[in-house]
């Protein structure tokens, strides 16, 4: 059986950390999922003048700050996507590429996803498009896959699936080296559509088009609306209320993924929010499960 911990924080942000550290002073079992790096908009930051007690701190400042922070917490980061969430009644499953962790709450803090979906990415959902190569390569044994790698991370999942499947190609969106099996091709355009019929079958590019089976799309976060299913969102941000509560019972969201403004300190500050009424709906839960066993 899987343990299952108090509260788990999708996101290595200001706010996902924020969460944490104010969860774990309140001696709850939490963990976070996210990148040692942390968040790469902090490090990108010149000078932040509006972050309360720190004037004119730089970006990497900041982080150097956050890691100080946790690890005098003894927090630990685990580096892990999560793809899917799901509420399972008395708890919540997050499934992450080859593992599920189990928590009886869960508070999201992945940043915003800016880049909109591809036309034709939602319909094929699950039609063969996917967020989790590692998971779903199996499937596609013998047959042609596209790798849509907007991080590093992807080259490894590529190389992966490449023994796995029969043909695979390789669309970089970032800049870099890659480091991938002499087998898999690497084709350097710009995805615009996925077409298909009942399921996929190709890819329109700028330049040309490729016949696939399947388009894994490797991101460093999933867009909310995809990650956890019936949540309620606002166009690109998750409706939250002002104990930072989704739609879904035991499920929070802070920083910027609730909306604008785009700020550290914003974010750190519902990541508090978020913790403190996770920690509460933990509290109550226990209090009604020992009064009904009273009873």
């Amino acid at each position: 059986m899987s343990e299952r911990y108090d509260i788990a924080i999708v996101g290595s942000g200001p706010a996902g950390l924020s969460a944490s550290i104010n969860a774990k002073i309140r001696n709850k079992n939490i963990i976070i999922f996210g990148s040692k790096d942390l968040s790469n908009k902090v490090t990108k930051a010149p000078k932040i003048n509006n972050y309360l007690g720190l004037p004119n701190i730089t970006g990497e400042q900041l982080k150097e700050s956050f890691v100080k922070h946790i690890q005098a917490m003894d927090i630990d980061i685990t580096v892990e996507r999560i793809n899917n969430i799901y509420a399972m009644g008395e708890y919540f499953a997050l499934m992450a590429n080859e593992k599920t962790y189990e928590a009886t709450s869960v508070i999201l803090a992945t940043g915003v996803e800016f880049t909109r979906p591809l036309p034709g990415e939602l319909e094929y959902l699950g039609r063969g498009v996917g967020y989790c190569a590692t998971c779903d390569a199996p499937l596609y044994k013998g047959k042609v896959v596209t790798v849509i790698g907007y991080n590093k991370e992807s080259v490894e999942e590529t190389n992966f699936i490449s023994e796995l499947v029969g043909k695979v190609y390789f669309i970089p969106m970032y800049k870099g080296e890659y480091k991938l099996n002499p087998s898999i091709e690497i084709i350097k355009a710009v995805p615009k559509e996925i077409k298909g019929t009942d399921k996929v079958d190709r890819l329109i590019l700028n330049n040309s088009e490729i016949s696939t089976d399947a388009i894994f799309i490797l991101k460093d976060s999933i867009s909310p609306g995809q990650l956890v299913p019936g949540l309620e969102m606002e166009e690109m941000h998750i409706k939250v209320n002002r104990k930072m509560e989704t739609n879904l019972p035991g499920l929070y969201a802070c920083g910027d993924i609730t909306g604008k403004p785009y700020q550290y300190i914003k974010a750190a500050g519902e990541g508090l929010v978020s913790a403190l009424n996770a920690v509460s709906f933990i509290d109550n839960k226990v209090n009604k499960e020992l009064s009904d066993c009273k009873l």
